[in-house]
């Protein structure tokens, strides 16, 4: 899945509008709006911020599988 398929996701499950998450973002609703379509992507810096609202890890925001996950932690 997209990391803005799972934005919209996320949105609709905590039963919030573009406009409520961009407004605790502190962005424009049309760039929560171009996330969602996988058109562009949250800056880096929104992440910790996006995955704390939504309460999930930012692994979860890119759905990092858990074979992917294991052999991260094995290669540290």
């Amino acid at each position: 899945m997209k990391l803005g398929n799972k934005i919209k996701q996320l949105r609709i499950n905590k039963g919030i509008t573009q406009e409520v998450l961009a407004k605790e973002l502190e962005i424009s609703f049309q760039a929560i709006s171009k996330w969602e379509q996988n058109k562009t992507a949250p800056d880096i810096s929104l992440l910790p911020t996006l995955s704390s609202y939504f309460g999930v890890t930012i692994d979860e925001l890119f759905t990092i599988n858990n074979d992917t996950h294991l052999l991260r932690i094995e290669n540290m």
